[in-house]
């Protein structure tokens, strides 16, 4: 597990989320710890590494 620091895309305030690499790609929603607005989460990783990453709003 590894953790990650990111803007979140509502408030923009610097959160942080665990990883887990044992999966090469995911996508999940997860809620802001500062604004609780809900974010949609896709980490990538290869041999464990993260590689690529993207939080976006949820359009609704």
């Amino acid at each position: 597990m590894e953790a990650h620091f990111f803007q979140c895309p509502y408030c923009w305030e610097e959160i942080s989320m665990v990883l887990d690499p044992s999966v090469a790609r995911q996508t999940y929603i997860e809620d802001c710890e500062v604004c609780c607005n809900p974010i949609e989460v896709t980490p990538q990783f290869e041999d464990g590494m993260l590689v690529g990453f993207t939080a976006n709003s949820i359009e609704q």
